[in-house]
């Protein structure tokens, strides 16, 4: 494909997307109809659209619109990018340019945020509201976890580098490893087929190094999900005992699999309270995923505020729900990928004045500043 037909792809992806499809699934579509495109050329057209998603305030203020051609227009325009020559009228090509799209409109450029989420993001970040709300703008670190149960940081470094994926130490966790080059050989990689390294980002990779975890533990991912965080503390303490449980059980279905891979043992729970108490219960809740709304930017724009709403009760009586199943004196985590203090501080208080019998030992919110995506954890102490 060349470069002005990948664009027009991408226009069409962003009319569905725009339309309210999910923008995954509207680039698997399109790529289940386009068997004549290459890896290449589907890599390049997502990127075009996650750019566009994005930055689509600001697009579609510098492309005089809202749809997918207005869209691409400004995420063109914003790079300095010659329109003449993608948007030809050519085959396979966009349109050609209209008189008034090939002038730059004047004017303040949007922040890439819808409207309602701005004054609690800054009153949630502080001084780095600015600094965050720029980083959503682009692309995130591609970050591995190396599973130290298997192999050490230096190893699976050298091991990755032999397949031609160059990675670089983090300084927020020991762990972690960005990728600096060969990001699409990581999966079919000997180092990830054998449990060597996992796809995990560095804020969360931090967090579940600080949780109070020691050999012998009896442990439970009580929103295990697809299992990173259980796969994450295996890979620290393997001497511990591992539980994994989540509300939709059909979510879990990786963890055999990827627990394997890593050499891990995790026991599926459907009804944790038959196992429990447990020393330390980590509750990894459902969120707004605003930490993460750099590799999932279409989501930024469908949340609301009755979204926020409902997620801050559904996150309250995960809580209530957990402790119950902490033994005295065990540790309760909580954690989100969430920027929005009504889903980390504030929910924490809350808990706090409801279960008096637990006392705070940390809680750290990490941010882009840090190195990884927007993350929060918390550790509380039953007496």
């Amino acid at each position: 494909m060349t470069p002005a037909a990948r664009v027009q792809a991408a226009i069409e992806i962003l009319d569905q997307v725009q339309a309210g499809t999910v923008a995954e699934r509207a680039l698997t579509n399109w790529a289940r109809k386009s068997r004549f495109a290459g890896s290449k050329d589907r890599a390049a057209i997502r990127d075009h659209v996650f750019d566009a998603l994005r930055q689509r305030n600001s697009a579609g203020f510098l492309g005089g619109g809202s749809d997918g051609r207005a869209l691409m227009l400004g995420v063109l325009r914003a790079k300095g990018e010659t329109l003449e020559e993608v948007f030809s009228g050519a085959a396979y090509a966009p349109a050609a340019l209209q008189a008034g799209e090939a002038i730059a409109p004047e004017g303040e450029t949007p922040l890439d945020l819808p409207d309602w989420l701005i004054d609690p993001l800054q009153e949630s970040l502080g001084a780095a509201f600015e600094r965050t709300a720029e980083g959503m703008r682009h692309r995130a670190p591609i970050v591995l976890r190396v599973n130290l149960a298997k192999t050490s940081v230096t190893q699976a470094q050298h091991a990755l580098e032999a397949e031609g994926i160059l990675s670089a130490p983090m300084a927020m966790v020991e762990t972690a490893l960005e990728v600096m080059e060969g990001a699409r050989r990581i999966k079919q990689s000997t180092a990830f087929l054998e449990g060597l390294v996992e796809l995990q980002d560095g804020a969360s990779q931090a967090m579940v190094a600080a949780l109070p975890l020691r050999d012998g533990m009896k442990v439970l991912d009580y929103c295990a999900g697809g299992g990173g965080k259980s796969l994450a503390m295996a890979g620290r303490v393997p001497r511990a005992t591992y539980f994994a449980h989540d509300a939709d059980a059909n979510r879990m279905q990786d963890i055999a699999p990827r627990s394997k891979r890593a050499g891990a043992k995790i026991c599926l729970l459907n009804a944790p309270v038959e196992a429990a108490p447990f020393d330390l219960v980590l509750c990894d809740a459902p969120c707004s995923g605003s930490g993460t709304w750099r590799r999932t930017p279409d989501a930024k724009w469908r949340f609301t505020e009755e979204a926020l709403r409902d997620l801050v009760a559904v996150q309250a009586e995960i809580l209530d729900a957990a402790q119950a199943l902490v033994k005295k004196g065990g540790a309760l985590c909580y954690a989100t990928c969430s920027f929005l203090r009504a889903e980390n501080t504030d929910q924490i208080a809350a808990f706090m004045q409801r279960h008096p019998e637990f006392t705070l030992e940390w809680q750290r919110s990490y941010g882009f500043d840090d190195g990884g995506d927007g993350f929060f954890g918390a550790v509380l102490r039953r007496a």
